[in-house]
């Protein structure tokens, strides 16, 4: 069950309060107060209701807004902002209300209804350096929202904030800056209507699942480190999740312990990871589909896919293995697993990227700075680096090789030659088990698939083909 002391969640957290709130006060008290109360009831309040947004507490000319989709949270602070400006039009500027807003995507612990943590505090010193009107919103924020809301916002660089140790860089939305946005004719088919859910697995944690495209479903089995929202801007994730759902529908969510999904839970297992597979599959009320596996996210397919034969029309497994580190009978290997859990508990949550940068060098060999730096953040922000740690010793101690005999639909396993994460050897061995799978071997070194590869092509037409004679 979820841990009941200080529940601990990513969030995007909205502040705002009423700049000048004391002058107008003191130049027109009972004004102030009424003009406030019918922009709560008539501007700001249906606008937080209306982008899903939880009202924490108000602070008197203030509140703290909870969002679980950052780009909500981020189009609700524009729209108020717009309908303030209009409402206030007619005021003298001398009287005119004006608000400002700051948005900030990070930890927060959640003590009843309230919430506390680094995540709140940069939100209200963001919205404690914004001009009167604005919107100032984190860099990571920027990175999850870029194109997403109809709102451009200028780069203020790394500013200094009262009370946090570390500069923050900021980007800044004023009135009358629109148009950030390229139409899905420009830029192909849009992700930003995806639609997220939250399930509750049987031993009460609350797994965040999203539904994007439209056609026959496909299933895609969690895998390390994910954020529904982050994803999409993702130069990593991206590419894939827009292939999958351009036509079909595309089911994935964020595994316990990470990304939308609860952070703070009480067990984090192999089995664990299966069970929320069938919560969400059940929750979205599927009777047969076909299920993606990717890396850690193949032996969860193929554990359920025994489990529960009659739901699984085929399975589609990339990157992945049947055993663990700790059981490939490998003492280098179990070394590796316990000095990898070692550098994840000390030094994921730091600042400094070095710790992180091991793990996504080996991932990804041939990335771009960019590419690299995003993978970088994912890390950071999709989970505490002790829950990272517990979710890496489930992965090293699994294993499903005794199951795959007994996987008896149409398989396609897929691995890249020089992957410096899983061996090749591991996804051949994996193939070779199932009986009748399929296997296709690209040509690479990079175990998360990067768009600008050869053998990014290749995955497409053998993956597409597949699904395609399944349906």
């Amino acid at each position: 069950m979820a841990s009941e002391l200080g529940e601990r969640r990513l969030a995007a957290i909205l502040v705002t309060d009423m700049v000048g709130f004391s002058r107008l006060m003191e130049r027109d008290e009972s004004g102030t107060i009424s003009r406030q109360k019918l922009h709560r009831s008539e501007l700001i309040d249906p606008k937080i209701a209306q982008f899903h947004g939880r009202i924490v507490k108000t602070t008197g000319d203030g509140l703290l807004v909870e969002f679980v989709s950052v780009v909500d949270a981020v189009k609700c602070a524009v729209a108020i902002q717009e309908a303030v400006e209009k409402g206030e039009a007619d005021s003298p500027e001398v009287t005119r209300i004006q608000y400002r807003i700051g948005i900030n995507l990070g930890d927060v612990v959640v003590e009843g209804n309230d919430i506390f943590g680094d995540g709140v505090n940069v939100a209200a010193r963001l919205e404690g350096i914004c001009e009167p009107g604005g919107v100032c919103i984190s860099n990571i924020v920027y990175q999850s929202v870029e194109n997403k809301v109809n709102a451009e916002f200028d780069d203020l660089g790394n500013q200094t904030v009262k009370n946090i140790s570390r500069p923050v860089r900021v980007w800044q939305w004023r009135i009358g800056d629109v148009s950030g946005v390229v139409s899905e004719e420009t830029r192909g088919w849009s992700p930003g209507n995806q639609d997220v859910r939250f399930c509750t697995s049987p031993d009460g944690v609350q797994i965040a699942y999203a539904l994007v495209g439209s056609g026959p479903p496909l299933v895609k089995a969690p895998n390390w480190m994910s954020h529904l929202e982050y994803d999409w801007k993702s130069p990593v994730w991206r590419h894939l999740m827009q292939e999958l759902a351009s036509d079909r529908t595309l089911i994935r969510f964020d595994q316990r312990g990470n990304g939308l999904s609860d952070w703070r839970v009480d067990d984090i297992s192999f089995d664990r990871f299966v069970q929320d597979l069938e919560t969400v599959v059940d929750a979205v009320g599927l009777d047969r589909f076909p299920l993606l596996g990717i890396s850690q996210g193949c032996a969860i397919s193929v554990a359920y896919a025994v489990r529960n034969p009659e739901r699984v029309s085929a399975l589609v497994l990339y990157g992945g293995y049947s055993r663990g580190r700790k059981n490939v009978g490998s003492e280098v290997e179990a070394e590796k697993a316990d000095a990898y859990a070692t550098m994840i508990r000390h030094g994921w949550g730091q600042d400094n990227p070095s710790f992180r940068q091991l793990f996504t060098s080996a991932f990804m060999p041939d990335a771009t700075p960019d590419q690299v730096n995003w993978f970088n953040e994912l890390q950071r922000v999709s989970a505490a680096p002790e829950v990272a740690a517990r979710i890496q010793s489930a992965n090293d101690n699994m294993d499903v090789s005794k199951l795959l005999p007994q996987v008896h639909v149409p398989t396609l396993v897929l691995h890249v030659r020089e992957d410096g994460i899983v061996p090749f050897e591991e996804g051949r061995r994996l193939a070779a088990s199932i009986p009748n799978a399929r296997f296709v071997s690209l040509e690479g070194r990079n175990h998360l698939m990067l768009e600008d590869e050869p053998a990014w092509t290749r995955f497409v037409t053998e993956v597409q083909n597949f699904l395609n004679q399944i349906d």
